[in-house]
Formats: C-alpha cells, structure tokens, sequence
C-alpha cells in the first residue's frame, strides 16, 4: 500500500491535479464539506479555475539569480535571472560555476509562492519552469484542452524570469563609477555600474559552510582532533567569519532562499595576512588571564557572549551552537598547551613565576625529568581536575563581566565537563609517553 502511495503520478497532467488536490485538501482539513468556506475552496482548487488564477498572479513574482533587495529591502530596481552557462568563465569563483539544476530565487509577493511551488515540480528530470521556458509540448497538453489557452499560461509562467518593467535601478541601491578608460577627469572613461546580490551563488555557499560549521561530519572530525584519535576523511574550517543578516525580523521580505536561510548570509574574511612572533613567552602569574588575551580566544569569547545575551530559545540547534563555540575554545586550549610546552623544560623555576603548583604540573611537565620531587608531587597531583575547574570558573567570570548574564553553578559544571574530557585525555596520553620515555631510559642503563 505505502508503495503505491509512494509511487509517481502516472502523467504530467495527475501531477499538476495531484499538487492542487493536496493543497486543497490542506485547507480544509478542519472544514466540514457543507461549510461555505469549504465550497468556495473547492471552485477555487477546480484544475482550471486555479491554473488560470495562477498565471494570472505569477506576474506578482519573479525567479532571480541576482537580487537587488538584499542590497537594500525597500530598493524597488531592477532584478535578473542570468543562467550561469551564460556567464563568461574563468579562474575566480562566481555564479557562473553554478551547475546545471541550480536553485533560483524568489522575488515579489510572498502570497503568491504556491504559484512558484507548483513550477518547482518535477516530471522526468525536468521542473515545470523548466518546461515553461522551453515552451513544452507535453506541458501544452497537460495544462489545458483548449491549446491556445495552454499556450497563453505556459508564457506567462516562463515570464517569471523576465525583469518587470524597463531595467532601472534604485535610490536605495548601490551605484559605483568604474573607470573603463585611461582619463580620470573624463566622465565619458566611466561606466556606472548597480551591483546586485548573487542570491543563487549565495544560497549553496550557505548550505556549505554550514555543514562544515555544524555538520555530524565536521564535529566528529574536531572531536577526533581534540582526542588525538584517528578520522577517516577531513573537515574545514572557515576562519574569521561573518554573519550578515538580511530582513530583519522578517527575511521573506528580501526573498524566498534569503527566508530559508533565515536571513543568515555568511561573509569570507578578507584581510591582510596577520603576522605573529614564533617567540613564546610563557605565564608566569595567571595561565588562564594570559590564555584569554589571545586573538581567537577572544574571538570566540565574544562570540559565545553575544550568543547567549541573545537568549537564544532553549532548542537542539542553541545547543549544537553553544557546544560548537565552547569546542572552539577547547581547541584553542589545547594549541595554548602545546606552545608552552615548546618553552624549555624547567621554566618553571624562575623566581619570577607565581603559577600554583597544579598550573605548573599542566604546563612544564618536563621539568619532571629534572627534578624528581617534582615528578613525584605531580604523579600524586588531580591537577588535570583543577585545572578544569579553574578553566571553567574563568569562562564564567569572564563571560559575567560586563553582561547580564550572571552564569553560574550550573554553567561552571557544564564547562567543567567539557574542559575535563579533555584535559583527562591529555593527562593520560602525557603520563604514557613520560612512562615510555622513562622505561627507555632504565633499559638504555641497564644494558650499559
């Protein structure tokens, strides 16, 4: 039974009644067939009646691949649907490297979007816009007896890509002048340019970075790194990145793909290389104060505090982003710990350094091979525990200075627990290699 349920309509015209009975049957599902509403409905869901009414209303609606209400939401320009087989190709990456079956965009009276879910759907590989454009027979016939009145529907819906009205741009557009010519002082060396949003190109970029950002994939990977354990594969990371938002409050406003997006649009850092000392200078009076003055911890510090002052609902997706930038901060760790450890061993002992003994322990664990009474009070030490504590007593006090947030017990646990499985890890791969170093050595003196 599922089968047959599942299975396609057997021709082009049951998929089009089939996409109006569903809608229909959508709408009424909580009205009784005698109610006025109801009988009104089902006139309006007649084949024909709603295909008019459809090629009537899809004039309110426009597919795109560049938008100009991303640049602002009340610009009233013009917008363009170019397919990227027509753009000219080279070496940079554009909206001519989208493939073949591409998503379009939606521009124009969001009532009007069934219109567009309706040529969204697909019969033997192709979509009905798709048809539409192409003036298919098969869509001709399928659409209506009467073939002229086929004919005038297929045309108005392949005018969806069309631009409305004569190309004009916007005073809330964007404008630039670009020298085309060798005179500067010569207006006639310039074209005015209107640039507009690569929506198209946009929308599959999102879908990219994101999964790298919090995709199963990509968080099995960093959590394989942060263990030191084995991971089939790779994943990215996209540094410095940024979030723009389009639409406010309200990103259907901007476009259809925009509202899917939720009107996130993510930006590319573009910055001049950042130059870093390979000198390593290690702490001598607070680990952590000196671990959080680095650049991506702070990064991700402000990150993490402007995401939960937002009071983000209490969901999996504010989970999956909090753990995601508490992950950060965890790496972040992990790279501060393997710098200090590259600082020669014993640095410890310094006159100068005030660290607690259990920050010594974490941080100069070589010093172990100097110093016996060292090795052995940081043997018997829990300082990978306290150290855990520590660090998550820091994220807290730090991410409450200044904030309303006011974390507290049950933050500290949480954080503790992230640190913890880490630092416990870490402790124990350390201690390994020291006792394998150690066997080394006895065995090297035995045979001499």
């Amino acid at each position: 039974m599922s089968e047959h349920i599942n299975s396609p309509p057997p021709s082009l015209e049951a998929l089009i009644h089939g996409f109006m009975h569903d809608r229909f049957q959508t709408k009424t599902e909580k009205l009784a067939p005698d109610d006025p509403v109801y009988l009104k409905l089902q006139q309006q869901f007649e084949p024909q009646t709603w295909l008019a009414d459809a090629a009537h209303r899809v004039s309110q609606l426009q597919v795109v691949t560049h938008s100009l209400k991303a640049i602002h939401p009340d610009a009233k320009g013009t917008n363009l649907y170019v397919e990227p087989g027509q753009l000219k190709r080279n070496e940079l990456v554009g909206s001519h490297c989208l493939p073949a079956d591409f998503d379009g965009d939606v521009v124009g009276n969001a009532a009007a979007l069934d219109v567009y879910k309706f040529l969204k759907l697909q019969w033997e590989g192709r979509s009905l816009l798709e048809r539409a454009l192409e003036g298919d027979q098969a869509l001709i016939e399928a659409l209506s007896d009467d073939r002229a009145e086929a004919q005038s529907w297929v045309q108005a819906f392949a005018n969806i890509v069309e631009p409305k009205g004569t190309p004009s741009s916007h005073a809330r557009g964007k404008q630039l002048y670009w020298l085309v010519g060798d005179e500067p002082g010569d207006n006639a060396n310039y074209h005015l340019l209107a640039p507009l949003y690569a929506t198209a190109l946009a929308h599959p970029f999102h879908a990219r970075v994101s999964e790298a950002r919090f995709g199963e994939h990509a968080k099995t990977g960093r959590k394989a790194r942060r263990d030191n354990a084995a991971f089939e594969g790779g994943y990215a990371d996209y540094l410095n990145l940024a979030v723009q938002k389009f639409g406010g409050t309200k990103p259907q406003n901007i476009s259809q793909l925009n509202s899917e997006r939720g009107g996130q649009n993510y930006l590319l850092a573009s910055l001049p290389p950042h130059w870093q000392s390979r000198d390593v200078y290690p702490p001598m009076r607070d680990a952590l104060q000196t671990f959080g003055r680095r650049q991506e911890v702070r990064r991700t510090l402000d990150d993490l505090k402007r995401f939960l002052e937002s009071d983000p609902a209490a969901n999996r997706h504010t989970r999956d982003r909090r753990d995601d930038l508490t992950a950060m901060l965890v790496d972040e760790l992990m790279l501060f710990i393997f710098d200090i450890h590259s600082v020669p061993a014993g640095w410890t002992t310094d006159e100068r350094c005030q660290l607690a003994a259990e920050e010594q322990y974490w941080l100069d664990p070589r010093r172990a091979e100097l110093d016996a009474e060292f090795a052995e009070a940081r043997r018997q030490s829990d300082w990978h525990d306290k150290i855990s504590a520590r660090a998550a007593q820091w994220l807290n006090r730090t991410l409450n200075r200044d904030s309303p947030l006011n974390l507290g017990d049950v933050e500290h646990e949480h954080w503790k627990g992230r640190f913890d499985s880490v630092l416990k890890s870490f402790r124990r791969q350390l201690d390994d290699l020291q006792d394998t170093l150690r066997d080394d050595d006895e065995d090297e003196g035995a045979a001499a």
